[in-house]
């Protein structure tokens, strides 16, 4: 029983590792010019991109340059054009020093394309790599962007990158009582979908402001599904630099909402996490300040806590899901119970439901068996919008 057992473990992880490959043949809908070329020729283009936005090794900016296409001008979401602003950090105008394009910031106080932004543009694109959760703002700039194409007439093209977390539909639904820029729509904290699904799903549910429209154009990925094991190729943001980091934020980033360090500020944001007030034996780290982690949670304080960077769950595997133990536990040993909360956490969790359930002692079942009725519901809707 025990050969059975273990010829099984093998062909599992040969099956796993045969995914892993295939994935190196996925195409994102940035490589296939030839299928929005034609939408761009003579017109003058707005991108909103980062640092992601490549083919291969080279921008999106400078291929589409030299294909003599238009670009009037770049729109940056947050961690700016070149992704490598800080979090939070408040990105300014500017031009950018290679191509002398203008870049306008739609992160900060201006978050929205104006008529003023768009009235020298023909057509807008969009090309970013999300990660697939709620609290990542990359869909909430998508948003705004529709609402501004959709308010002045303008058609937005959509660059498909596929989800390393799309395989996985997961957490608690958002009361949008609690709506905010890290959280805008009732959906769950990961919800299963690519930049363009989630687009569509906007538009069908009507669920952009006052109920707009946007001419929506599509440019999907090849060789792609949702049980495609997806290796990023590019850091999405400064602080997830690899992919254990990126399977990990849709569980460490509850964290955010709490009196405890993720590692923000060390070289394992996301990956780790402690207090000073945890027992003074295993794991410890101390957050420092550098360029994009000015202010780390307790900064240059000696932290204990537990390291998850090799841990199972930092890569994909078969039936994954958020990890609601390592928050249940943090709370336990936290000795203060009263200063583990701080209110970021209800924005983040959508509710003010997790955190009663936390405090009251609920077990991770319990807690999970309460999202249910609401997962269920956004499915059927998610449903109805894939394209793999």
């Amino acid at each position: 029983m025990n050969r059975i057992l273990l010829l099984c473990i093998l062909l599992a992880g040969c099956l796993y590792e045969a995914s892993a490959q295939y994935a190196e043949h996925v195409l994102p809908g940035a490589t296939q010019t030839a299928r929005y070329l034609p939408l761009l020729k003579n017109k003058r283009v707005a991108m909103m991109v980062n640092q992601t936005a490549t083919i291969d090794k080279t921008h999106l900016v400078d291929t589409l340059l030299k294909l003599h296409v238009k670009i009037q001008k770049i729109f940056s979401p947050e961690h700016g054009f070149r992704g490598n602003a800080g979090h939070g950090e408040k990105v300014a105008n500017s031009v950018d020093s290679a191509t002398g394009i203008p870049i306008v910031s739609l992160y900060g106080q201006h978050r929205k394309a104006t008529a003023a932004d768009l009235k020298d543009v023909d057509i807008l694109l969009f090309d970013i790599q999300d990660v697939g959760t709620r609290f990542f703002t990359y869909i909430s700039s998508l948003q705004e962007l529709m609402e501004s194409a959709a308010e002045n007439k303008k058609t937005l093209v959509i660059l498909d990158r596929p989800n390393p977390n799309g395989d996985y539909v997961d957490g608690p639904i958002l009361d949008t009582t609690y709506r905010s820029f890290i959280g805008m729509q009732p959906i769950p904290v990961v919800h299963g979908m690519t930049v363009a699904e989630y687009a569509r799903m906007l538009n069908g549910e009507h669920m952009l402001r006052n109920g707009v429209h946007c001419d929506l154009k599509v440019i999907p990925c090849e060789n792609y599904s949702h049980k495609t094991f997806y290796r990023v190729p590019i850091k999405p943001s400064p602080n997830l630099p690899n992919m254990a980091a990126i399977n990990l934020y849709p569980s460490l980033c509850f964290f955010e909402g709490t009196a405890l360090s993720l590692g923000r500020g060390t070289d394992k944001p996301f990956q780790v996490y402690g207090s000073p007030s945890f027992p003074k034996q295993g794991y410890s780290f101390t957050p420092r300040a550098s360029a994009i982690n000015p202010t780390p949670v307790l900064k240059d304080q000696l932290c204990y806590g537990f390291d998850l960077s090799n841990a199972p769950e930092a890569t994909p595997h078969a039936g994954r899901k958020i990890e609601l133990k390592w928050l249940l536990d943090a709370y336990r040993m936290f000795p203060d119970k009263s200063k583990f909360f701080i209110p970021f956490f209800s924005k983040l969790a959508g509710n003010n439901i997790l955190q009663q359930q936390i405090v009251k002692g609920l077990s991770e079942t319990e807690i999970r068996k309460s999202w249910e009725p609401g997962l269920a519901k956004f499915k059927a809707i998610r449903a109805k919008y894939l394209l793999y």
